[in-house]
């Protein structure tokens, strides 16, 4: 089974920013991510065995634990790899360096628990975002960004890692469908 742990932004501020980008959307034929999609991958786990998945949910609980829930807010955005040639247009996080520790500790936490329960998982450095948009080729997106760098929306508390299960050419459109297997609770900073 094809997985990731990510943070996933409550339903006030995916529609907050869906609001925002729903009158700019027709102004470029990217392939816009589904609101329902969006979420902030601490760890890409591409094949998942069942056998596999009653110890990766024991040892992520136990990573979550760890971690403290933080407030947040969607703003900001870049491109990947840039914005000259992207091919991922995303918006970005507001953290300050208590919440910027804590998101790095729990994507390190999530995909050392994957690792521990025998679970590949990629290897890519860590780089909080959410993306908002694909190009099927690379694309100048400066505007764009620009557009997103205006953007800041509602603050929230990330209290919660989540376990989403990936069925590629299962959702509208042709894209995957996403269902989430478990979630998390961090610990709560009184």
């Amino acid at each position: 089974m094809r997985m990731f742990v990510a943070v996933v932004p409550p339903e006030e501020a995916l529609e907050h920013l869906d609001d925002f980008l729903s009158v700019r959307r027709d102004a470029a034929a990217f392939r816009w991510t589904l609101r329902e999609q969006i979420h902030v991958t601490l760890a890409f786990l591409e094949q998942v065995e069942d056998r596999q998945l009653d110890d990766l949910v024991e040892r992520l609980t136990r990573a979550a634990r760890k971690r403290h829930a933080f407030p947040t807010r969607i703003a900001g955005g870049g491109a990947f790899p840039n914005v000259a040639k992207a091919r991922v247009l995303w918006a970005g996080l507001e953290l300050d360096d208590v919440a910027r520790t804590e998101l790095d500790r729990a994507a390190t936490g999530a995909r050392a628990a994957a690792s521990k329960a025998g679970i590949d998982v990629d290897g890519q450095r860590f780089r909080p975002h959410l993306t908002v948009a694909r190009m099927g080729r690379p694309t100048g997106v400066t505007e764009w960004v620009e557009v997103l760098d205006a953007y800041a929306g509602p603050t929230w508390q990330a209290r919660e890692l989540a376990l989403v299960a990936s069925y590629l050419g299962e959702g509208p459109r042709k894209r995957p469908r996403y269902e989430v297997v478990e979630t998390f609770p961090m610990s709560r900073l009184d």
